[in-house]
């Protein structure tokens, strides 16, 4: 059966997906093999801003060790990974726009490994105190080793994503997608999309949900601003 020159198209892409996604998993699987026996001496660190956790089922702490370990594999192998993001992208787009990905490919890593660090030495320790406020002689807080590392996972992972955001709108001007006047346009319906991502990417409660909302919507409007400068008008360059 010869397939329509479309779908040969279609299921080449899905074909290089599902293998850049398994090298991807292969590089993390790798990294996190590496990292195993420096776990012990990190989690001390991390949870230094909670102080002493608990953990109430015999299985939380070794889930913390894996969450961890997770993390930890997560930034390693993430040089490798954005590689396989942007070769996959590269292979989408025109001669001419090719040289744009040795650019916003290490580019896109800095700005990853930024938006963790800021989320786990600025947002988390903030984010967590501003919570721990709440408590009194009526609530006294006993935060689970489990509930606190996945607090922190998800902000350090959304951080990072949130911090591609003016770099990706920046990458979509140069090949003359994104101008500056539709995202202005599109900004209300950013927002709402922006707030659903936060509420996705972040834990189950409002006080997460907002502290990546308002940082994503700084960076919509930054990335407003870096797309002026790399913008390129199709109709002006024919």
């Amino acid at each position: 059966m010869i397939l329509n020159p479309f779908f040969q198209s279609v299921f080449k892409h899905i074909e290089e997906l599902r293998s850049r996604i398994i090298k991807s998993a292969g590089a993390f699987v790798l990294a996190f093999c590496l990292c195993y026996n420096f776990i012990g001496k990190l989690i001390p660190k991390l949870i230094a801003p909670a102080g002493h956790l608990i953990f109430t089922a015999p299985a939380e702490a070794f889930s913390a060790y894996m969450t961890v370990g997770a993390l930890m594999a997560l930034v390693i192998a993430s040089p490798y990974i954005v590689y396989q993001i942007w070769a996959f992208v590269g292979g989408a787009l025109k001669p001419s726009e090719k040289k744009f990905v040795f650019i916003f490919a290490p580019l896109s890593l800095l700005f990853f490994l930024s938006g963790g660090a800021f989320a786990f030495f600025v947002t988390v320790p903030m984010a967590y105190k501003f919570l721990m406020s709440f408590s009194s002689a009526y609530l006294v807080p006993m935060v689970s080793v489990k509930n606190y590392l996945g607090f922190l996972g998800h902000m350090v992972v959304a951080f990072g994503v949130a911090f591609e955001l003016p770099l990706v709108l920046a990458f979509l001007a140069k090949i003359g997608i994104a101008s500056p006047e539709y995202l202005r346009q599109m900004r209300r319906h950013a927002i709402i999309i922006i707030l659903v991502v936060a509420a996705l990417l972040t834990p189950p409660d409002v006080v997460s949900m907002l502290i990546l909302a308002v940082p994503l919507m700084i960076l919509y409007e930054v990335g407003i601003v870096f797309v002026k400068f790399f913008y390129v008008d199709k109709h002006k360059t024919l």
